[in-house]
């Protein structure tokens, strides 16, 4: 029997819907894969050590993307067409974990995924770094495969 090793969470690409380009699956951070419910507050009459917590609805975190600024890119075009066109086109994304052998670990599939904010790093002179995009997306829900 092989113990087992949860997997390195530094391999995996990002698939949109909206682009084939190899670059646009290139992430250097993924996070925002949560969910939690909200719950409702009932308080029972005559019981006075406790309210009960029912779960209302659940919540998803946006989800937020980070990498090396790209110079042409369909994600990017598609955030500035709904920043500057207000033409928010929903679109599904894969966040797919590899193994060492570059084969799907586990994929979350985020449904109907849509621009929230597109931040670009501080240019500056007095350092040598990369410029680095951040990409925010909010979504209705993911599932996991």
């Amino acid at each position: 029997m092989v113990d087992y090793y949860p997997p390195w969470g530094f391999y995996f690409r990002v698939e949109f819907g909206i682009s084939k380009d190899k670059n646009d699956v290139r992430f250097q951070m993924v996070s925002g894969l949560s969910v939690e419910y909200d719950t409702e507050e009932y308080k029972e009459g005559g019981e006075n050590r406790f309210t009960h917590k029912l779960p209302v609805r659940t919540k998803y975190a946006d989800l937020v993307l980070k990498r090396g600024m790209l110079t042409d890119s369909e994600v990017i075009k598609w955030f500035l067409r709904a920043f500057r066109d207000r033409d928010f086109e929903p679109t599904d994304l894969n966040v797919i974990l590899m193994n060492e052998k570059g084969e799907p670990l586990k994929t979350w599939q985020v449904s109907h995924a849509i621009p929230r904010k597109w931040q670009v790093s501080d240019l500056n002179s007095g350092e040598n770094a990369l410029v680095i995009e951040t990409l925010e997306l909010t979504y209705r829900y993911f599932t996991v495969a």
